[in-house]
């Protein structure tokens, strides 16, 4: 039979705040997948635990899951414990697993709110479950507790999957930087011809002060001994190649207001995701202020590093027709004018998300309260750069080969998802038995 939870239970609100808890030896149940403690207990009983937040924050109704706790522990004020009434009745653990695996129909369901999303614990009360007699409670319990072993094993075999696709990824970008990848072509013009080309356009800009020469760092270190390449190749610096620029501090605090809506979209470090561009909850200046730090825009294709803060190291390639503008955590590496045909920049993006070239970036980084990276380090990194055809050869074996990868990783994962779903379902199906 269906009962109401209001009916059954005693439903009682925390009385935490989370970031005033007082470290203690009693558990405090917050709303993360890892719990806090506390110095003093609000419960002592078997209760279930709801979330009375989204757990997603701003906007969209979620609930990654509900918990069971018994025994003495304290309570964040942003969830509430459901207690039976009545233990001969039904058992706390088994409404735990009722709850938590019809969730999304019996409590996300019932969220309410724009912005700031929440479970009033009135709508709570009024949910309907199904309450077997305790035998056939007990039965749920432990068919679920096998399920969940079962699924606990499972989440390694494909957790273990995911990790040799992510090495077998490494592996390819490892023989790709080190010429193993692609054969050599030797009607090729060699990459130090090209270097010097490149070298004759940057001297040009310079004596034209259409370019200013970068500083590099005075403590350059090289590992350029430590790796074989072949001998069409050449090692050269990211200042040998690339304008490498920030947006300056001063300029940020007197110029740049972002906005949730506007003309320029401005990429900061939490849209540079490792080669390509995260475009969610971007940021906006005015086309005024863009045009006034000219030397920060974004009007051609270049790679993206994010020098300081979350995320430091990634690097993403952009490739987008209109204009865009730099934030103050992320540098530009730009083609000098009149090289743009003489560099592939997603090879050099693929080199900088390889071992080595991580190795490259970080080479210079000191373990501080917040590492960053100096735009004198990234003109120090050392790439091997082969010529121009190999380079876009390299390229597309890459992708071909990331492709399968990539194939890969989403039967591993349609697997994963549906090892999931039969759980639920082998539950809800004990459900109604269990009604019927």
């Amino acid at each position: 039979m269906k009962y109401r939870l209001g009916d059954i239970c005693t439903i009682t609100k925390g009385a935490t705040g989370i970031m005033k808890a007082i470290p203690g030896s009693y558990t405090m149940i917050v709303l993360g997948e890892t719990d806090k403690t506390h110095n003093e207990y609000q419960f002592d009983t078997k209760a279930v635990i709801i979330p009375l937040v989204s757990s997603t924050g701003h906007g969209h109704a979620s609930m990654k899951r509900v918990k069971y706790c018994e025994g003495k522990f304290a309570l964040g004020n942003i969830l509430c414990a459901v207690i039976p009434n009545d233990e001969g009745f039904v058992l706390a653990k088994y409404l735990h697993i009722y709850l938590h695996w019809n969730r999304e129909e019996l409590l996300v369901s019932q969220m309410k709110g724009m912005a700031n999303v929440s479970l009033p614990m009135n709508r709570i009360a009024d949910v309907m479950v199904t309450v077997p007699c305790i035998e056939k409670q007990r039965e749920i319990i432990e068919l679920e507790k096998q399920l969940v072993d079962k699924e606990i094993e499972a989440d390694k075999l494909f957790s273990n999957q995911l990790t040799l696709l992510e090495n077998l990824n490494q592996a390819i970008l490892q023989e790709a930087v080190q010429g193993k990848l692609v054969k050599q072509d030797p009607n090729d013009e060699p990459a130090s011809e090209l270097l010097k080309r490149i070298k004759a356009v940057k001297v040009s800009l310079i004596k034209a002060k259409e370019l200013k020469q970068g500083k590099s760092t005075d403590q350059s270190i090289s590992y350029t001994d430590e790796y074989e390449i072949p001998s069409s190749w050449n090692w050269c610096k990211t200042d040998d190649i690339f304008f490498v620029t920030k947006l300056a501090g001063f300029e940020y605090t007197e110029h740049i207001k972002l906005k949730k809506f506007g003309e320029i979209p401005v990429v900061r470090a939490q849209n540079v995701r490792p080669l390509e561009i995260d475009k969610t909850n971007l940021l906006y200046i005015d086309r005024e202020v863009s045009q006034l730090l000219d030397r920060c825009s974004l009007t051609k294709k270049c790679l993206l590093v994010t020098f300081i803060g979350a995320g430091i190291g990634d690097v993403a390639t952009f490739n987008e027709t209109n204009r865009w503008h730099l934030a103050p955590n992320v540098a530009k590496m730009e083609p000098f004018n009149g090289c743009e045909n003489m560099i592939d920049i997603t090879y050099v993006n693929y080199f900088l998300m390889s071992k080595i070239g991580q190795r490259e970036i970080f080479k210079h980084i000191k373990a501080t309260a917040q590492p960053s990276l100096s735009m004198g380090t990234i003109r120090d990194i050392d790439i091997p750069l082969p010529p121009l055809s190999e380079q876009k050869r390299i390229v597309a074996e890459i992708e071909k080969q990331f492709a399968l990868t990539q194939q890969l990783k989403e039967k591993v994962l349609a697997n994963q998802q549906a090892t999931e779903q039969l759980l639920k379902a082998l539950l809800h199906q004990a459900f109604e038995v269990k009604e019927t």
